[in-house]
């Protein structure tokens, strides 16, 4: 990923992304970042569309919050409360806590 300080930009932004080519250009002011020119080769916009949908990105922190508390659905326990569903015995789903694994 580069990196442009936007004082530093002297071509049209057409030009940058004309050869962007896979790579992202992160525009910078005063060293913070302001925005991105994205290169969108090989991606969906309906992937695009998620990835910046205030709503989806929520939905993500709220379920990596429940992974670092341990907060998890064991295989096990997915696979009974489908067959629950489908009519088999009635087991309710729990989370199980384990331990979450460190980056």
């Amino acid at each position: 990923m580069k990196t442009l300080e936007l004082k530093k930009a002297s071509k049209a932004l057409a030009d940058y992304a004309t050869h962007l080519g896979a790579e992202s250009i992160v525009i910078t002011s005063n060293k913070k970042p302001v925005a991105a020119l994205v290169s969108l080769q090989g991606v969906e916009r309906e992937s695009l569309s998620l990835s910046l949908n205030p709503a989806f990105l929520k939905i993500i922190r709220r379920a990596r919050a429940e992974v670092r508390r341990g907060e998890v659905y064991s295989l096990k326990q997915v696979k009974q409360e489908m067959h629950t569903e489908t009519g088999g015995h009635d087991k309710p789903l729990h989370r199980t806590r384990r331990k979450a694994a460190r980056r």
